[in-house]
């Protein structure tokens, strides 16, 4: 008969559980390694391949401080068509400013409320600037004018939406740039020192231009891929569900029937020879 194999000897209570002990650090260090190693794949995945020190590329490893400019009378899209797409960027922070943080209204009425003052932004890694008939009053104020300068010398992009680029004029960020902005105000790009390109979405260096009102989501799609990677972009469009398939093509002066044309441009005509008159104003700050 075969002779049964010896048991080894209890082991005392306090080695078993210094042993448990032992065996849990073991196993959270290997999970923590793991998802450690889950995280930089996904990186890598978002941002098509490892990063380097010689090729820097879009990952979610820097905290991104993000603001908007808000005033009276702008144009609300112009920050909510945005703010949709960029506050859903990973790993960042969204702040909204005016000179008060009691809430202004957009020049449809919509109530909208900063979060902060000028004075209490952060220093931001990208600055939104976006546009409506309240630009106006902001042509010639010099705390907003300085808060702009202040925010964009430092940030990695700026981008601004319609009318916003005319605020960006005033402040002088458009010499020698090339930039759009809604169709209206085209013609006035030149009176800040910049080279008016009758795109969508225009970028230069740092500084990228939407043109008007819900150019720009587009405007924020190629920021978003700019900072993020364009898989992080696409997944928010997709999520967003942005496909526009407009009912009519009218989008743009050269498409619209002229009756239509006719009737939008003398609606907007006071506030544009406004501008006009604004900028040619200015010009003289930009060797026009």
């Amino acid at each position: 008969m075969d002779t049964p194999p010896s048991l080894p000897p209890p082991v005392p209570l306090a080695h078993a559980h210094s042993t448990r002990r032992t065996f849990l650090h073991s196993s959270a260090m290997l999970a923590g390694a793991l998802a450690l190693s889950r995280s930089a794949s996904a990186q890598e995945a978002v941002s098509g391949g490892p990063r380097s020190a010689s090729a820097p590329t879009p990952t979610a490893a820097r905290l991104l401080q993000i603001g908007a400019l808000i005033y009276p009378r702008m144009d609300q899209i112009d920050f909510t068509g945005p703010f949709e797409v960029l506050s859903q960027l990973p790993n960042s922070s969204f702040h909204i400013a005016w000179k008060e943080k009691a809430p202004i209204r957009d020049y449809h009425n919509l109530l909208l409320t900063p979060d902060m003052t000028l004075d209490e932004m952060p220093a931001l890694d990208l600055f939104i600037v976006p546009g409506g008939p309240g630009q106006e009053d902001l042509m010639e104020d010099p705390a907003v004018l300085d808060f702009i300068r202040k925010q964009a010398a430092g940030a990695q992009c700026v981008f601004s939406v319609c009318t916003g680029a005319l605020i960006c004029g005033a402040a002088g960020l458009l010499q020698g740039k090339r930039a759009t902005t809604h169709w209206s105000a085209f013609n006035l790009l030149k009176y800040f020192g910049a080279t008016p390109v009758n795109e969508r979405v225009v970028v230069d260096g740092k500084l990228i231009t939407a043109a008007g009102v819900t150019a720009g989501i587009d405007g924020a799609l190629a920021v978003a891929a700019r900072l993020r990677g364009d898989q992080v972009a696409q997944e928010i469009q997709l999520g967003i569900e942005y496909a526009p398939q407009p009912p009519f093509a009218s989008g743009t002066p050269d498409r619209a029937p002229q009756a239509v044309l006719k009737t939008v441009q003398d609606r907007i005509a006071s506030l544009s020879a406004r501008r006009l008159a604004t900028a040619q104003r200015l010009a003289k700050n930009f060797g026009g």
